[in-house]
């Protein structure tokens, strides 16, 4: 008799990701909690993106490994595919967990800014300016590479490119009318997700 389920090591070793990722949020957001906010441009679609990439990062995948609904997706995909995927997980994890470590209490789910904020350019920030988005981008390609489900695998990347592409610009526009020509500065050195190389004129 078929299993109700697809338990196969790389879904499941996608699915214990995800249960670090959410204890990494989890422990963050804790202790950011109560602190008070002091812009707040937070939206109906902005909270709608955040929903759609909840549902792409977890929701489908979870269907999909724990029961055979999203079956009629399914394809293979070859050990190696599957080994860069860990790869990519473990990764994205790391710089996930190390975003939220460098940006202490200016991080926010929403956008939003704290009371205090400072414009963070340390550690990882001090080569992309959004590492938690490209730790989505990394994650994203590892449920492609080990979830062998056409919906399932890249529902996330779809999300996460949607999100990128509408909240990054808002971002920015909020970081730039706070800071000015500290934030311009910092742009000029730093590439989005992908370090830039070299530095750029006159910085």
């Amino acid at each position: 008799m078929p299993s109700p389920m697809n338990l196969q090591a790389p879904n499941l070793l996608f699915m214990v990701g995800i249960a670090v990722y959410l204890g990494i949020r989890n422990y963050f957001q804790h202790r950011v909690r109560g602190r008070k906010t002091s812009i707040n441009e937070s939206s109906a679609g902005d909270k709608l993106l955040i929903v759609l990439v909840v549902v792409g990062q977890i929701v489908l995948p979870a269907q999909y490994v724990f029961s055979r609904w999203l079956n009629a997706g399914n394809y293979l995909l070859p050990m190696v595919v599957n080994v860069l995927g860990a790869l990519c997980l473990f990764v994205g994890l790391w710089l996930f967990w190390r975003s939220h470590a460098d940006l202490g209490p200016s991080w926010s789910v929403t956008l939003e800014m704290r009371e205090s904020h400072v414009l963070v350019t340390r550690g990882v920030y001090s080569r992309i300016r959004h590492p938690m988005y490209a730790s989505f981008f990394l994650m994203s390609m590892a449920q492609g590479f080990l979830l062998a489900n056409w919906i399932a695998g890249w529902a996330a990347l779809v999300a996460v490119i949607l999100l990128y592409t509408v909240r990054v610009p808002q971002e920015e526009a909020m970081l730039l009318r706070s800071f000015g020509p500290q934030y311009e500065a910092y742009m000029r050195r730093t590439g989005g997700v992908v370090p830039r190389i070299g530095r750029a004129h006159g910085t």
